[in-house]
């Protein structure tokens, strides 16, 4: 498979853990299949970029899909609240994430490859919001499902490195995908805003709902 890696550089050579620990799964070598989310990701600070293109081999590699059907969106938030920085402050959030982590969490340690969603800007937002108790597990299901959210291939393991190579890398021009990047990311929002007004249902889960009824995964109200 051809995987592609945004960045304001050429990097041939990947570096094993050279990325920061704060990106979504932590430690680790970003990659996906598209080549234009790639070149959106390298313009991301409104400066031309480069998406490096990789032919990989995930054969032999040990993968955790997040997006397949035996996990659901809260073991991919539970990841996020371990590695990502920023979230909000308060005893309901604080409570929120060790609840996620403690029922959630999906140790990446044994594995090479992650394959999951990344977490731009808005969608962390959301994420955040629902950590914090202000939208429903739902609204939250909902508005990234009307996103278009980019996969990621992550190549965890220093054994994973040996499966990727560099083929070739092809400019990025900030004028063309730092607005593209922008013009998602509003999409995002405006999409948010208009489910986050709709009423909701009595039965609707939040946070502190889960919490308090001590769901774990497996339980059908999460699919």
């Amino acid at each position: 498979m051809l995987v592609h890696h945004g960045s304001s550089h050429i990097i041939q050579t990947p570096v094993f853990n050279g990325s920061k620990r704060t990106n979504d799964y932590g430690y680790g070598f970003y990659t996906t299949e598209n080549i234009e989310l790639a070149k959106e990701w390298a313009c991301a600070n409104d400066q031309n970029g480069y998406a490096n293109i990789y032919e990989a081999d995930l054969t032999g590699l040990k993968i955790l899909n997040l997006n397949s059907s035996e996990y659901n969106i809260l073991n991919w938030l539970a990841i996020l609240t371990k590695y990502r920085s920023y979230w909000q402050n308060g005893s309901i959030a604080e409570r929120a994430k060790q609840y996620l982590q403690d029922n959630f969490f999906i140790d990446p340690t044994p594995f090479d490859i992650i394959i999951g969603y990344r977490a731009d800007d808005s969608y962390f937002s959301f994420a955040q919001d629902f950590i914090a108790g202000t939208i429903s597990l739902s609204k939250l299901t909902e508005v990234m499902r009307l996103g278009k959210l980019g996969e990621q291939i992550v190549f965890k393991s220093k054994k994973s490195f040996a499966h990727i190579h560099f083929i070739d890398a092809e400019p990025a021009d900030s004028r063309t995908y730092y607005t593209k990047k922008t013009a998602r990311d509003r999409e995002a929002r405006k999409a948010y805003r208009s489910i986050k007004q709709t009423s909701d249902d009595f039965n609707e889960l939040f946070m502190i709902d889960i919490m308090r009824e001590e769901i774990k995964n497996g339980d059908t109200r999460l699919q």
